[in-house]
Order: structure tokens, then C-alpha cells, then sequence
């Protein structure tokens, strides 16, 4: 079994930067794809990025992209999402996942779930 508990979430003007972490615990991931994901109140969950076990592949929303990075550290069990020049459309509830095979972009083949951050960015 692996727990993950997200971090970082919080208020933030438009323009403005977050760092998001979510650190796993209980099985090791090291092996694992891990992303994120999130949702906005009366939306679907949408994928926003994911990394391969070894940080080689990474992919992201076309509506994240060049603004979001994913990373993560294998040793300290974590990945991380540093978000920058936010939007109002990015406000959201973000959400840690992995799973035990390659990155995907939906949801339902991840196996873990962290229970989420909420990032609110005003205008």
C-alpha cells in the first residue's frame, strides 16, 4: 500500500509561483510513475502531469505546459510540481497519484491517491 500526503497548496495572486510536494510513504515508489491531477469545483478531474519512475518522461496538460514543472527525488520518496505564472483557471484542488507501471493521463489507471491541496489563485 502506499499513502501520499500533498503539501504546498495555498493562496496566490495572479502571476505569482507555488511549489507543490507530495511525499509517499509505505511501499517504496521508486519504481513508480507519479502525476498530479486536479479539480475545479464543478469540473471533471484533469490530468495536469506526470513523471516516469526514473524522471526520464514527462508530460503535461497543453494548458500547463511551459508554465508547470514536475519533478521528483527517488531518495527523499517525493515529487514535486512548481507552478508558475498562475491563472484564476488553475484554481483547483490538486491531487498526488502513482502508479506501478509507465506515466498516463488518466485517471483511472492510477492506483494511489493522495486527498489534495487546494491552490486558489485571485485576480
Amino acid at each position: 500500500q502506499v499513502h501520499l500526503v500533498e503539501s504546498g497548496g495555498g493562496l496566490v495572486q495572479v502571476g505569482g509561483s507555488l511549489r507543490l510536494s507530495c511525499a509517499a510513504s509505505g511501499r517504496t515508489v521508486n519504481y513508480y510513475a507519479m502525476g498530479w491531477f486536479r479539480q475545479a469545483p464543478r469540473k471533471e478531474r484533469e490530468f495536469v502531469a506526470s513523471i516516469s519512475w526514473n524522471g526520464g518522461n514527462t508530460n503535461y496538460a497543453d494548458s500547463v505546459k511551459g508554465r508547470f514543472t514536475i519533478s521528483r527525488d527517488n531518495a527523499e520518496s517525493t515529487v514535486s510540481l512548481q507552478m508558475n505564472s498562475l491563472k484564476p483557471e488553475d484554481t483547483a484542488v490538486y491531487f498526488c497519484v502513482a502508479r506501478n507501471g509507465p506515466p498516463h493521463y488518466e485517471a483511472y489507471q492510477y492506483d494511489y491517491w493522495g486527498q489534495g491541496t487546494q491552490v486558489t489563485v485571485s485576480s
